[in-house]
Formats: structure tokens, C-alpha cells, sequence
């Protein structure tokens, strides 16, 4: 199962108060039903090709309405033909609009609910809720990209659902994409943040679990490269040492040099591949004095500058 449809099997079976049923079916009608004018009555036709999402809208249905349903499934007519189930409301449809805020008698069908849906916080989660059952969908955590979405088909509702989240401190943006407003988050702690909302601490718990070890993983190599980085740093630099060191005996100067320098000298073409700190430990037990790391720097760029010099004449 991808981890859109373990979001989605979790929060279908939250146990809601009645005013939350309201609100997620408010969003779930919203979303997936369309209004038919049949034999001059008004009729629900509800699609989803989620069987998830339809059980829920159906169990919402039969224990707040009493009305009469009809269930059915179909093939999608595209290359996957994935299953689509149709619910047919067959009676007190306008009702039942009415009740879940999207119809009123001055402004018919409305792009968002009415706000006595959504006034409380829990039924402000619920409706959240049902609009991630309807159209959303989440990228699991083990993929490199963090994604969240929610596809509505207006952009009154987009900014209706941005709202929502934004009473919750979740930051979310719009994009357009095939004639639908996309609700979309990019950040791993706000989709953490939207899951708590909605109830989906199962699937919070794995998405966090996840996402540590990969973001831990992620820094332990950024550490190693940045270790393998200073090793070839100082590699590089102590390979340049050595051939000045190189020039300045080629030239006769190294029994001119004062006795530190050579003392230097010495060590670091005995030690070829020793770091500066290693050099200072080394120096120590051959010489019986310690030497810090910038006292040993000196010593070296002494040295260059006088390999520079031969370079020049």
C-alpha cells in the first residue's frame, strides 16, 4: 500500500463527533459528488476511485442521513482503467446540501462551505480531513522529495482550504495544474504538522521515524564528505611542501637554514602523508618540545617562502 492509501485507511476510521461528521462529509460531498437533475428531482452522484474514501462517504451517509443510497463500480476509461465507485444519493439531496453548508436558497451550489461547518477547530481538522480522503496525496518519506498535496477544482476553494490551514500555523501554497488549484506543502516539519491535524498519528509516527533516519544518514555523509574534503586538502598541501622542500635542497640552501626549520623540514619529508596535528605530536616525542599547530603553519610557510624565492631567481 503506498502511504497516501495508509493516510487515508487511518483517518477513515477516526471516531468523529457529530459535528465533525458534518464538516469531513461537508468536504467529502464538496469534492467528489455532482448534482443531477433527473426526472425533475435533484439527485447526489459521488465518484471516487479510492474504495477507502467511498466506504467512508457511504458509513457518513447512512448514520447521519436517512436516505437511500445506491452503490456501484465502473472501469475508468484510460490506459490504467482503474475502478471507480459511484454512490448514487437517490432522495433529499438539496437536504442534505443544505445541512453540510454547500447550498443556499440566494446563492444555489457554493465553492465552500458555509462557516457554521467549519467554526470549531475539530470540525475545521475533520473538514481537512475529508478533503485529504477526497484528492490528496502524500509522497512517502523514503522518496528525496517531500511533497503534500490537495487537488480542488476551484481556486475560491484553494483559498478556502489555505485558510483552513493557516488557523492550524501550516503554511501551504497554490499552483494551477490541469485545470485544478492544488493546495501543495514542500517541508517534511509541515507535512508532520498537517498529518497531526487530520489524526493521522500512525502515519505521522512512520513519516517521522523515516524521515530522521534518512535526514541522519543524510548528515553523517555530508560529514564524511566534508572529511574526505580536509584530507585531500591537507594532502594537497603537504604535497606542495615537500617539493619546496625538494627545490631548497636541489639549490644547496637547506644547510643555511636555521636549525627549527630544518628540524621541520625533516619530519614532514620523513612524514609525507601526517596532518599538521600529527606533526605536532611527532615533533614532540623527536624533539622533547612541544609545538602548536599555527607555530608549525609558520615554520612551513617559512619554508615556501623560501622555495618561492629560488623560484623567482
Amino acid at each position: 500500500m503506498s502511504f497516501t492509501g495508509e493516510i487515508k485507511g487511518e483517518i477513515s476510521y477516526n471516531e468523529l463527533k457529530p459535528c465533525c461528521k458534518i464538516a469531513e462529509l461537508s468536504a467529502l460531498i464538496q469534492l467528489t459528488a455532482s448534482l443531477v437533475i433527473k426526472n425533475g428531482t435533484m439527485e447526489l452522484e459521488i465518484r471516487s476511485e479510492n474504495p477507502t474514501t467511498a466506504k467512508r462517504i457511504m458509513a457518513l451517509l447512512k448514520d447521519h442521513f436517512a436516505v437511500k443510497t445506491e452503490l456501484s463500480k465502473a472501469k475508468k476509461a484510460n490506459l490504467r482503467k482503474n475502478n471507480i465507485y459511484i454512490i448514487k444519493v437517490l432522495s433529499d439531496a438539496k437536504a442534505i446540501l443544505e445541512e453540510l453548508g454547500l447550498y443556499s436558497e440566494t446563492k444555489g451550489l457554493l465553492d465552500y462551505p458555509l462557516a457554521f461547518v467549519i467554526n470549531k477547530d475539530c470540525c475545521a481538522r475533520a473538514y481537512l480531513a475529508g478533503a485529504f480522503l477526497a484528492f490528496g496525496s502524500c509522497n512517502s518519506p523514503n522518496k528525496p522529495n517531500y511533497h503534500l498535496e490537495i487537488s480542488l477544482s476551484s481556486l475560491e476553494h484553494a483559498r478556502f482550504v489555505i485558510k483552513l490551514l493557516k488557523r492550524f500555523n501550516i503554511e501551504a501554497k497554490i499552483t494551477q495544474r490541469r485545470g485544478k488549484s492544488v493546495v501543495y506543502i514542500k517541508k517534511a516539519e509541515t507535512i508532520s504538522d498537517f498529518l497531526r491535524c487530520i489524526g493521522a498519528h500512525e502515519s505521522l509516527l512512520n513519516f517521522e521515524n523515516v524521515r530522521i533516519s534518512r535526514d541522519f544518514k543524510n548528515s553523517l555523509t555530508r560529514l564524511d564528505n566534508c572529511e574526505i574534503a580536509n584530507e585531500v586538502k591537507s594532502l594537497n598541501a603537504a604535497k606542495k611542501q615537500i617539493e619546496n622542500m625538494e627545490l631548497i635542497f636541489k639549490n644547496g640552501k637547506y644547510d643555511s637554514l636555521n636549525p627549527k626549520l630544518k628540524a621541520i623540514i625533516e619530519l614532514r619529508m620523513k612524514y609525507q602523508d601526517a596532518s599538521l596535528s600529527e606533526l605536532c605530536e611527532i615533533y614532540y616525542k623527536v624533539n622533547g618540545e612541544k609545538i602548536s599547530k599555527s607555530g608549525l603553519k609558520h615554520r612551513l610557510n617559512k619554508i615556501d617562502e623560501i622555495a618561492v624565492e629560488l623560484k623567482d631567481e
